[in-house]
């Protein structure tokens, strides 16, 4: 179970943590919540889609893997992509409710550390932050902003009609059938419709390079599948 805490250089000034990418760490997971100003890094690595948020409207996310807790992207030697998505990054840290400049973090995570040599440490010897904790407040603001403007984002997706829910049906190698579903993805047939007034309207807020990386990144569906069958055949 979480603990959350606020953290601060007096009861935390030995604390480090375990920046090693892995699933004891907690990275066992299907997808990492993202938004449309990570889109263009992500887009190389991952299919960006959007799943139901509860509330009505979407969130977007980068996959990586086809079922609860794959993560086909970590290997033996760690994370295998040059581009980790910044929700993955920034654990064990969050930024305190209420409060969007506190940063709080979870004393239960695996990878905290109090003393020790292991890990990365948070603060120097007398007092100040470390590049590491400068790195995560940065990655944090940046996770804050991201999310409040992805909610724009989404809500002129929905208003010009262009969220589609979509299935996967894959066969693997080992002959295997495999369906995904439940995501939605940008209705391309409806972008092309778009007229220039509304396509001009997306470019002046910065909208329509996101929409196009989103689209570009279901290529990278091929590559998942391959990493699918390559797990598959390293069970065998």
């Amino acid at each position: 179970m979480a603990n959350h805490a606020p953290l601060n250089n007096v009861d935390h000034k030995n604390l480090r943590v375990v920046t090693t990418r892995g699933a004891q760490y907690g990275d066992a997971v299907m997808s990492a919540l993202t938004f449309p100003a990570e889109f263009r890094d992500l887009q190389a690595c991952y299919p960006i889609v959007f799943a139901q948020d509860g509330n009505g409207s979407y969130d977007a996310i980068a996959l990586l893997g086809f079922e609860q807790g794959e993560n086909l992207f970590l290997g033996p030697n760690g994370w295998d992509a040059p581009a980790i998505p910044l929700t993955v990054e920034r654990q064990p840290f969050m930024i305190g409710r209420g409060d969007e400049l506190s940063v709080h973090i979870d004393l239960d995570s695996p990878r905290v550390r109090d003393g020790g040599i292991e890990g990365e440490a948070l603060f120097l010897t007398y007092g100040g932050t470390s590049e590491y904790m400068e790195r995560i407040s940065s990655v944090l603001r940046t996770i804050h902003d991201g999310l409040a403007a992805s909610r724009a984002f989404v809500t002129a997706l929905v208003e010009l009609e262009l969220i589609e829910s979509f299935v996967l049906d894959v066969e693997l190698d080992d002959g295997s059938q495999n369906r995904l579903a439940g995501f939605y993805t940008i209705n391309e047939d409806r972008l092309a419709q778009l007229s220039a007034d509304q396509l001009a309207a997306l470019h002046a807020k910065g909208y329509l390079q996101a929409i196009y990386m989103a689209v570009a990144s279901l290529a990278q569906f091929r590559a998942l599948i391959q990493r699918k069958n390559r797990a598959n055949g390293s069970l065998r």
